[in-house]
């Protein structure tokens, strides 16, 4: 927390829009409703690889109530959230890549006729080799997953980075460990379905609703595949039932309801079932990494050596970014002058990974925190001072250029350990009882564009008139993590109004200016400073106007409590809407817009644009577990987390969003993974069999935020929904490592691999 005085920023107000969730009242996708609006439904692949020879729709095309039928011929244009290595296809051209891929869709009067229709398909498939691990898609003499990649074999893409000398480094330092560490293939697991509602108007102009987190990538993608100028095209963002990075890239509903829209001359809906949403998947993608790290006699780290294989799945989607993001992250919070990344990652014939919640930190940060934990105990250190000493400062640029303008990183392993007795229990506690402790940051936006452009990332406009108050309009996407509340109590607390009455409309591209999306944690701080510039200008606007009222000059006025009033003579005030109403009779219509660009920098070096960020959140966690020696099931019982998120704006959001990190990333850790079949289909595509933490796995949550706040920021703050999740797997590997003695290096850690292990630990043992 800070100690600047706000009236409303740092309160914890109630957001406008739970309410209307709690009674069911808040508008989803799915609840969209038009005349004459079809169904569709998606005729999916039965097999992992292999080519179309021949599609038939004639039996569907000729059932009663079927109004259209799409084939992957009719849309063959390529398109990809990364828009200069576009691999994918609206419906499979071609060609399939992974069991389930969509080759076919149809609309119809109504969802029964349109799951008919898909039975009528016939689709005959010349099939080719499926490969569902890295190591079987790299092998020699693998068959291309897509013939035009431009690496060897099914290489999607390599990262090769090297700062400083890695091997003299090794070569001196006075302890060396190396370790493989493996995390594996999950799923974001929303509560919301995919969704998208598309319609044509008699002008031609496409209307789509849509889940969207980034309505300006999915506004070009669909300008692009369907061949319109984007301003024909109109996304409007409904409800969003969660992301997490799921829904920040066009999925391949959006696209098929426009298409089948546009075919049948009739609204269509897609919306998927919780099947189809492990299919469109784009979650965290598995990585196998081999981790080689040196310290001095003091415990300082002179070297951090990496070599990752990402299994990518089948398209490219987030993979290239977050393959560098992956490097980007190793190894800050740390100061560290030799660093060696390399790693590749790998098509493979599965649903495709992408972004999820602290894109590309989750791994690294598991495999860094783990290995620095053993090493610390294997010098004979305290991992608290072992992280403590190689911590970054208040200010901080690393070796690869990333410049850190603000940190507090050291405050938050301080306040965790204390808070936590961390130092009093380490290595203290009884056999099947221990605790962990980990360090993480992440990003508060990014400082380029995903394709090349010079526009301000981040754009707001404010309306202020004596009838309908204060509105915002910003594109900038709430997709449940409570951005709309934020933006308005930056508005609310520059304008000296209450929180209830500022208005905001994002979401909408055909209202709100241009805005990138909600993605990389970075509508705090990019969308906020554009909110917050439109404010200014407004104030700037009326400012002048009261100094004549008051006889007094514009730079000494303030706007707080519904009033604006002189900083030097209080007693001189006059009410802030009598302003507003003499500037418009006096000037007319009063508005204004504000903008945001980060700073762009970059290096010489292959990914040298990626991993920047205006300004950086860190988090550090004890957990503590109790592991059942006779089960092998590990319990949470207890996190406590210390965060630097600068200022909070709301801090009962901040609590929400580290508490949903924390149980997000316990359910990685400990139960969850997608199974997939050598013929590369799913085994558990469903909540029945897919596990995931529920209220009963919650522990008890202690969530702190450190003094803190950053003055180049929007009221000094930070993200706080992504950061919080880095830490969570290694603390709690760390604290079962700490409870029995075992050191785990591969997601997530069921009882059957606890059992295997101590029995292992006590043969072993036995044998010594």
């Amino acid at each position: 927390m800070s100690k600047h005085d706000f009236a409303v920023i740092g309160k914890g107000v109630k957001r406008k829009d739970g309410p209307k969730k709690v009674k069911g009242e808040h508008e989803f996708a799915d609840d969209i409703q038009f005349p004459l609006m079809l169904h569709g439904r998606i005729k999916r692949s039965d097999i992992a690889h292999g080519r179309i020879v021949k599609i038939d729709t004639s039996r569907a095309e000729a059932l009663a109530g079927v109004k259209a039928v799409l084939v992957g011929a009719e849309a063959p244009i390529k398109y990809g959230i990364v828009p200069q290595v576009p691999t994918e296809y609206a419906l499979a051209h071609q060609k399939v890549r992974f069991h389930g891929e969509p080759v076919a869709a149809v609309a119809a009067v109504d969802a029964e006729t349109a799951e008919k229709a898909l039975d009528l398909i016939e689709i005959e498939y010349e099939p080719l080799p499926a490969y569902t691990t890295p190591e079987e898609a790299m092998a020699e003499g693998a068959t291309k997953i897509h013939e035009d990649n431009r690496f060897p074999g099914n290489i999607a893409y390599q990262a090769d980075q090297n700062f400083g000398d890695v091997d003299e480094a090794l070569r001196n330092s006075h302890y060396v460990l190396e370790k493989t560490f493996r995390t594996s293939y999950v799923n974001h697991v929303f509560m919301e379905p995919h969704c998208a509602v598309s319609k044509f108007d008699t002008n031609g102009e496409l209307f789509i609703w849509s889940t969207t987190q980034v309505p300006h990538y999915l506004h070009r993608t669909l300008s692009k595949v369907l061949e319109m100028e984007m301003n024909q095209i109109h996304v409007k963002v409904t409800g969003v039932g969660g992301g997490f990075g799921g829904k920040g890239e066009t999925s391949n509903n959006e696209l098929i309801s426009a298409l089948l829209a546009r075919k049948a001359g009739r609204p269509v809906k897609v919306a998927y079932s919780r099947k189809e949403v492990f299919l469109q998947h784009r979650g965290r993608h598995p990585i196998e990494m081999k981790l080689k790290v040196g310290v001095d006699e003091e415990g300082r780290i002179t070297a951090i050596d990496y070599d990752g294989i990402m299994d990518g799945g089948a398209y490219g989607g987030w993979g290239l970014v977050i393959l560098f993001y992956t490097a980007a992250m190793l190894h800050l919070p740390y100061d560290v002058k030799n660093v060696r990344f390399n790693a590749r990652r790998i098509y493979t014939n599965k649903p495709t990974c992408g972004a999820m919640r602290g894109l590309g930190g989750v791994q690294p940060r598991f495999a860094l925190e783990s290995l620095l934990d053993q090493i610390a105990v294997d010098i004979g250190m305290n991992p608290y001072d072992l992280k403590k000493k190689n911590a970054i400062g208040l200010k901080h640029t690393t070796v690869s250029g990333q410049q850190v303008r603000h940190s507090e990183f050291r405050k938050c392993l301080d306040q965790a350990v204390e808070l936590s007795g961390y130092k009093e229990k380490h290595g203290k506690l009884p056999f099947g009882k221990g605790i962990g402790l980990a360090g993480g940051y992440y990003i508060s936006g990014t400082a380029y564009t995903l394709y090349m452009a010079y526009k301000p990332h981040s754009s707001a406009m404010i309306r202020v008139d004596t009838e309908a108050g204060v509105t915002v309009y910003c594109g900038a996407t709430d997709i449940g993590q409570g951005s709309d509340t934020v933006l308005g109590m930056m508005a609310a607390e520059k304008f000296g109004l209450p929180f209830e009455s500022i208005h905001v409309v994002s979401g909408d591209t055909s209202l709100a200016p241009f805005d990138l999306g909600t993605f990389a944690s970075r509508v705090t701080v990019a969308a906020g400073s554009a909110v917050c510039k439109a404010a200014d200008n407004i104030l700037a606007k009326v400012m002048p106007v009261a100094a004549i009222q008051l006889g007094v000059r514009p730079e000494q006025l303030e706007a707080r409590g519904g009033k604006i009033y002189s900083v030097y003579e209080p007693a001189k005030q006059i009410e802030f809407w009598k302003v507003i109403e003499k500037y418009i009779d006096a000037h007319g219509p009063l508005t204004a817009t504000g903008d945001y660009t980060p700073p762009r920098r970059t290096g010489d070096f292959k990914g040298a644009n990626i991993g920047h960020s205006p300004t950086y959140g860190f988090s550090a966690q004890c957990t503590e577990v109790d592991v059942d020696i006779e089960t092998g099931e590990i319990r949470v019982v207890r996190v406590t987390e210390a965060g630097d998120c600068g200022q909070p704006i709301n801090p009962v959001a901040v609590e929400g969003q580290v508490e949903g990190s924390i149980m997000m990333g316990m359910g990685q850790a400990l139960f969850e993974e997608l199974k997939v079949g050598k013929d590369g289909r799913l085994l558990n595509p469903s909540l029945h069999d897919y596990k995931i933490p529920t209220t009963a796995d919650l522990p008890e949550l202690k969530t702190t935020f450190v003094e803190s706040y950053d003055p180049e920021s929007p009221f000094g703050a930070k993200e706080a929904g992504e950061g919080p999740i880095q830490p969570v797997i290694p603390a709690i590997f760390n604290a079962v490592y700490d409870a029995i003695g075992v050191r785990f290096t591969e997601m997530p850690i069921t009882p059957e691999k606890v059992l295997k292990a101590l029995d292992e630990k006590k043969k072993q043992e036995e044998n010594n």
